[in-house]
């Protein structure tokens, strides 16, 4: 199970990885920063496999692929929102990170509180209060790309190119 940090409505790429930290590219780089916009260090509070829990419009802002990548290498396991940016939601979803709408689940998971999320069943249960909520489950070809770690990782897992 994973512990929940809590955040608001509107969390735009700048606050997940300020345009300062554009400049870094490797994983374990944005992972430091993840989040820095909202509270200098917090990255170091992130254990592998927290849940990140948000209002509506969670990503908003640019389209840059860095503030998922910040999030996914920082070890978080998925993102439960009332809504998400269309662009981010796709970002998140090419490089595997999973992120799931339910109104919800938000309305009741707290901070600390342990969740798990389960993508193939659509079922996020929290474990602190024993409720579960259920969502729309991932389409098979979706969970094929969180499964590999990501879009190129599925493409080169899972179909051979011949010239």
């Amino acid at each position: 199970m994973s512990k929940a940090f809590i955040f608001g409505n509107n969390v735009d790429t700048d606050v997940i990885l300020p345009g300062s930290y554009l400049n870094l590219s490797r994983p374990e780089d944005l992972a430091k920063v993840c989040m820095e916009g909202f509270e200098k260090g917090f990255a170091s509070r992130i254990s592998r496999g927290d849940i990140f829990v948000a209002g509506s419009n969670f990503g908003c802002g640019s389209s840059r692929e860095h503030a998922p990548l910040s999030i996914r290498a920082a070890g978080v396991s998925a993102i439960i929102a009332i809504s998400f940016s269309r662009i981010f939601y796709r970002n998140a979803i090419n490089i595997g990170l999973p992120i799931i709408e339910s109104r919800e689940a938000v309305a009741r998971i707290e901070a600390g509180d342990e969740v798990g999320v389960d993508v193939h069943t659509g079922i996020i249960h929290n474990v602190t209060k024993n409720e579960e909520f259920r969502t729309k489950p991932f389409p098979k070809f979706i969970i094929g790309i969180i499964e590999a770690g990501g879009m190129i990782n599925h493409i080169n897992r899972d179909h051979s190119f011949q010239e």
